[in-house]
């Protein structure tokens, strides 16, 4: 799932029935599942080939599996060190991109108010948090961007006045169809702008 809605009630003015004043939605970072297991995946084969090169090198038998000790240090050991090596840091990598939630964050339209908020997580360092503040005003329509082929991405924009282009969903795994044309409808319906890509 790429992200939440929750649409907060409250009643309008001039009106007899309650009317939605804040849409919030919740977008999911690096915290997905496929991250979780690739970065198991990675984690696993990597200590693998390191304890193999080790095992090579000192002839003691470090895995319970297989035996490496009659692996020759140079060049097999060696080369087997080195992958392990490498792949603990790619290991790392993923690990600490999960931790710090890249990506992550929500979008909050407010009409009470008459703001749009998006937030999102970045790296560590001065731009960790990435926050655009704008008035609802400002926003001139939803955009649907399509792309098929080897290298799918299908992704929502916000288009505002003075400004590039907003992406609202997720970088990653695209959204199916179905589920971006109603984020997209639903979205465009509530800030009353139309929406364009489709």
């Amino acid at each position: 799932m790429t992200s939440s809605t929750t649409i907060n009630k409250g009643e309008s003015p001039g009106s007899d029935k309650f009317a939605s004043n804040v849409l919030h939605q919740e977008i999911l970072g690096s915290r997905r599942f496929s991250n979780y297991l690739w970065g198991t995946i990675v984690s696993l084969g990597a200590t693998g080939f390191l304890l193999s090169g080790i095992s090579s090198y000192l002839k003691i038998n470090l895995l319970p599996f297989s035996n490496p000790t009659q692996l020759i240090f140079v060049p097999q050991g060696l080369v087997m060190g080195l992958y392990g090596s490498a792949g603990l840091l790619l290991a790392l990598y993923l690990w600490l991109v999960i931790l710090w939630d890249v990506g992550g964050g929500y979008n909050d339209f407010n009409r009470e108010s008459g703001v749009v908020k998006i937030f999102r997580w970045g790296f560590p360092g001065k731009n960790r948090r990435i926050e655009i503040d704008f008035p609802t005003e400002d926003v001139q329509s939803v955009r649907v961007n399509i792309k098929e082929g080897l290298n799918p991405r299908r992704a929502l924009y916000l288009r505002a006045k003075g400004r590039r282009d907003i992406p609202l969903t997720r970088v990653g795994q695209p959204l199916s169809l179905k589920e971006l044309e109603i984020q997209g409808a639903e979205l465009a319906r509530f800030l009353g702008v139309p929406l364009e890509g489709l």
